[in-house]
């Protein structure tokens, strides 16, 4: 088979195989973030480098993991998405920063997404636009459970994924160039109840629904559009909180195991 072939047991361009990684795969857009999110483990290694896309293994308290950064963009995302999934990944979890645009959410503060507006272009290669980017649930309390017993500051709610870090959010580009309309959507999207912007969320969570697995996404707020503060503080809260979550969903998988029940309910508890 040609070694060039995205259908080899090998994926083209995360170079991993069936068997390689195991557990939760947190995913950072900058390659140099994947040692940062393993820090927060007990061990770790390397497994594969290839463009942008690398990936590490390890465990934190027992709960194997894994991360594979996936570069800037829904686009790389996906193909990160995509090649993950035919290796056996069932819970994928975006971790990075954000741009914040309600006041309440502070430079270093970590936003859930719970959902995503689908201002990007690669979910729509997919699936009509108004089908919905939505977080899953289990993944979305497992990340509140673990900000709760981090002690971090986090606020909970819809994400705008964009294809354009200066246009796309509403910021200047070169020679102070401005989008038309740019400035009217953020508007829009503030009042709407909107919390940040980002550029990832939306694609995998709509891939992770599409295919049957559980997704989510934490970020960092690195910049506040609101009150134009920008500080690139905090970045290691949300691998910290990522980590911490892929422990509590092992533990939730226990139990809903011994339970005899396929979801996660408020019946159930973590602590047996």
């Amino acid at each position: 088979m040609d070694s060039e072939d995205p259908t080899d047991e090998v994926q083209y361009h995360i170079e991993l195989a069936p068997g390689d990684i195991t557990g939760p795969v947190l995913l950072p857009g900058d390659p140099e973030r994947v040692p940062v999110v393993a820090e927060q483990w007990d061990e770790a290694e390397s497994v594969a480098q290839h463009r942008e896309y690398r990936t590490m293994r390890g465990r934190r308290d027992g709960t194997p993991l894994a991360c594979t950064s996936t570069g800037i963009g829904s686009p790389s995302a996906a193909i990160a998405a995509e090649e993950l999934a035919s290796v056996g990944a069932e819970t994928l979890i975006r971790v990075g920063s954000c741009g914040a645009i309600q006041p309440e959410a502070g430079i270093g503060d970590v936003v859930i997404t719970t959902a995503a507006v689908r201002q990007e272009g690669t979910s729509d290669e997919y699936v009509r636009p108004d089908y919905p980017a939505s977080a899953d649930d289990e993944v979305v309390t497992a990340l509140v459970t673990a900000c709760e017993r981090l002690g971090h500051d986090y606020h909970l709610g819809v994400t705008c994924s964009t294809d354009s870090f200066y246009a796309g959010q509403a910021r200047d580009g070169h020679g102070g160039f401005r989008a038309a309309g740019a400035e009217a959507r953020m508007d829009e999207l503030r009042e709407a109840g909107v919390l940040n912007y980002e550029m990832e969320a939306a694609a995998l969570l709509t891939l992770a629904s599409i295919y049957g697995l559980r997704a989510g996404a934490v970020c960092t707020v690195f910049a506040n559009r609101a009150t134009g503060e920008f500080r690139t503080e905090g970045e290691g809260k949300a691998a910290e909180v990522a980590s911490e979550a892929a422990v509590v969903l092992d533990g939730m998988d226990r139990v809903k195991r011994e339970a005899g029940v396929d979801h996660w309910h408020a019946g159930l508890s973590l602590d047996g």
